[in-house]
């Protein structure tokens, strides 16, 4: 039996892709794996799909059926070696949802996050005053659950203002709906703090923000919020979609690039940085 996967790293999403490429390159159905081999189709379709962290036995038994060659065999055991989840998100895994733990080990992993929000504050640029409203508004929560869920936000935020496992900060642009703005999320006092924050962030060399104002009229973000996270050469995009009906990642190269080309578009109709942080100015004052 494989081991549970716990939430997917971009490493073991990446060899999960390579593993379904190289039973495709072999010309095999899971079914045939499962007759020469003896590794069951339903244990291989999870390994296929990043649900299930295969053993070393396992790969080893898949490379000889696909006929893998040895230097190949080093790089993809080294790849399920470093799958590894942040070990901060450990001590949060009984209050964090599946999905939402998948979705920080991806940005945790990725060099270029472009989030657009058209209600809320990115969770990467929350104040925790902001962060602890939207939790305990959102869901009846017990008050230390509250307090775990804001602490793991918090947590998350040194992709943007320190380094990560030898690695530079995240690049993260962001575009944010006027409404967002001027919701008030918690009070009065919290949202200027948060303004504050935004215009403090803003000032990063990493972090691009722009707001688009309401007299833009309509644009493709009014459907709802969404996320791309890039990571370069290590593994193909993804895009995250949340919602109340279950969180969403989508990897197909045509959603993938639907996506790319709505975030062009907004980012287009977008203040630019300099306007967006006046304006952002602006409302401190208000």
């Amino acid at each position: 039996m494989p081991r549970p996967a716990g939430p997917p790293t971009v490493r073991l999403r990446r060899l999960a892709a390579e593993l379904k490429n190289l039973r495709a390159e072999a010309q095999l159905t899971r079914e045939q794996v499962q007759e020469q081999s003896g590794v069951n189709q339903g244990t291989l379709w999870r390994i296929e799909k990043g649900q299930a962290k295969p053993h070393t036995g396992t790969l080893e038994t898949l490379f000889d059926l696909y006929d893998v060659p040895q230097p190949r065999r080093a790089e993809l055991l080294e790849m399920i070696r470093g799958a590894r989840q942040p070990g901060w998100l450990r001590q949060f895994k009984d209050v964090i949802p599946q999905d939402y733990a998948a979705y920080i080990n991806f940005e945790s992993e990725a060099k270029l996050v472009h989030n657009y929000e058209s209600s809320y504050i990115p969770g990467l640029l929350q104040t925790e005053e902001y962060a602890r409203a939207t939790v305990a508004d959102f869901l009846p929560l017990e008050p230390e659950v509250i307090e775990r869920n804001v602490q793991a936000r918090m947590e998350r935020q040194i992709a943007l203002t320190g380094k990560r496992q030898g690695r530079a900060p995240l690049e993260f642009w962001a575009v944010i709906d006027e409404a967002a703005l001027r919701r008030e999320v918690g009070s009065r006092a919290v949202m200027r703090a948060q303004l504050g924050r935004l215009l403090e962030m803003s000032e990063r060399s990493n972090v691009t923000l722009q707001v688009i104002p309401f007299d833009r009229g309509a644009h493709p973000g009014m459907t709802g919020a969404f996320v791309r996270l890039a990571f370069g050469s290590v593994a193909p995009d993804l895009v995250y979609v949340e919602s109340l009906a279950g969180d969403i990642f989508l990897e197909a190269e045509a959603e993938i690039d639907r996506y790319g080309l709505v975030f062009d578009h907004l980012r287009a109709i977008a203040l630019s940085p300099r306007d967006s942080t006046a304006m952002i100015a602006d409302l401190t004052t208000q």
